[in-house]
């Protein structure tokens, strides 16, 4: 399919693992390599064609939209969330008017790849099918990836099915952070505060949850110990 129009950038966390840099500021605004880790996010969805970003806003929100006032691609909406923090699931259905009735980018604003060949979202467009899936993620190596050491999220089938691993199961995937959505995925489900996760679940189990594996290097930038390694990594591929 074309490449979405519209994205939804998800800024509105507390950043909690990221201190004491984020005691004074939001962690999109951490700086990588000498660039803010949601401009990272923001300058790969304008290269793959996204015309608008709903980027949600909560902890130190004025922070973030100064930061991005000058911002012309993509273009910038402010979702505010500053009353209550909704999750990653109900973020989005607060969201939803704003993105419209088509397939939408969906990225964490605090995750970041050095692409192959072939950008990553490009690939995103390219494979996802909307009579199919209704969510289609990125996937990382759980063995490899800068600053990651958990058990992963995901099991890939041939096919492109996901299934999450169990409890006491390591998985090869992680998820890296960045999918396309069809609006589809949210019918039914409530207001307030929630977590994609289910809604990953519920998808999976319909047999209509999708990955594709990164091509190219994930870097997971969860704790300023992680920040000097994916700087590195970066430099090194300019």
């Amino acid at each position: 399919m074309p490449a979405p129009r519209n994205a939804m950038v998800l800024a509105a966390g507390l950043g909690v693992r990221m201190r004491p840099l984020t005691d004074t500021m939001p962690k999109p605004l951490v700086k990588v390599a000498g660039k803010a880790l949601i401009d990272y996010v923001l300058d790969k969805l304008a290269d793959a064609g996204a015309e608008c970003a709903v980027v949600n806003v909560h902890y130190l929100a004025e922070q973030i939209e100064r930061h991005l006032a000058s911002r012309k691609r993509p273009s910038i909406v402010i979702s505010d969330e500053r009353g209550l923090l909704l999750g990653t699931g109900g973020g989005v259905v607060k969201a939803l008017p704003l993105l419209g009735n088509e397939p939408f980018f969906h990225i964490n604003s605090d995750t970041i790849w050095i692409d192959g060949a072939t950008p990553n979202l490009k690939r995103l467009a390219t494979a996802f099918d909307p009579a199919t899936t209704d969510a289609l993620l990125l996937l990382a190596p759980s063995a490899g990836s800068i600053g990651y050491s958990g058990p992963g999220d995901f099991f890939l089938a041939p096919d492109g099915r996901l299934r999450a691993r169990a409890k006491d199961e390591q998985a090869p995937f992680v998820y890296a952070g960045a999918a396309i959505l069809s609006p589809a995925l949210f019918k039914g489900v409530p207001t307030g505060e929630f977590s994609l996760t289910a809604l990953f679940a519920r998808a999976a189990e319909q047999g209509r949850l999708h990955g594709l594996p990164l091509e190219g290097r994930w870097m997971h930038v969860g704790s300023p110990d992680a920040i000097a390694e994916a700087a590195a990594a970066i430099r090194a591929s300019r």
